[in-house]
């Protein structure tokens, strides 16, 4: 199998495990991960947030760690990446709001290219009207995004992952184990003992 070549969108305050842990499984399985984020550049860092569930109504938030970008956002092209990776945590919430994300989305989606969203990244694929139709999980705040995109909102438990056609989504970093194998099936990775 050859080595895939995957855009990883982040940014401030995205979930620290949700950026760590892919953007590194991704490289350790011997794919080619691009880390960007909107105006930045290769070199530049991002803050994470450490997200925890630990009986609010809701997750609890801490500093993460800085993550530094590997590549820049201004050279982004989908059509020279295989698959689009997409971090949850706040960063979804403004990335959204940026019209050359969306655009990026929509044409990783139009292409048929694998989308692995994790957690909040949901939000992007509702803000670019990819998910039409489409069984899509997400942390559960997100629901309501999701089914007004059109798409039909997955409630599966925390640990899981659900694949529809391109996309791989799960609800939060408990998923990694189940969201990434299917992300690599999609991929067409092999891994053998």
């Amino acid at each position: 199998m050859a080595a895939k070549k995957i855009l990883f969108l982040t940014g401030d305050f995205a979930e620290d495990y949700e950026t760590m842990v892919p953007f590194q499984a991704l490289q350790a399985v011997g794919h080619v991960v691009d880390a960007v984020c909107p105006n930045k550049k290769a070199g530049d860092r991002v803050k994470t947030a450490i997200h925890d569930f630990e009986g609010d109504q809701t997750y609890t938030e801490k500093p993460g760690h800085q993550f530094t970008l590997n590549a820049s956002f201004d050279d982004a092209d989908a059509r020279q990446y295989d698959a689009l990776a997409i971090a949850g945590g706040r960063a979804p919430e403004y990335l959204r709001l940026n019209h050359k994300v969306i655009e990026l989305v929509r044409q990783f989606a139009e292409a048929g290219k694998p989308i692995a969203a994790i957690c909040h990244a949901a939000q992007l694929l509702a803000a670019a009207d990819v998910i039409r139709g489409k069984r899509i999980s997400a942390y559960p705040a997100c629901a309501p995004e999701v089914k007004l995109a059109g798409g039909d909102y997955a409630d599966i438990p925390v640990d899981a992952a659900i694949t529809d056609a391109n996309f791989v989504t799960a609800p939060a970093w408990p998923a990694h184990p189940e969201w990434l194998r299917q992300f690599l099936v999609l991929l067409g990775t092999r891994i053998e003992l």
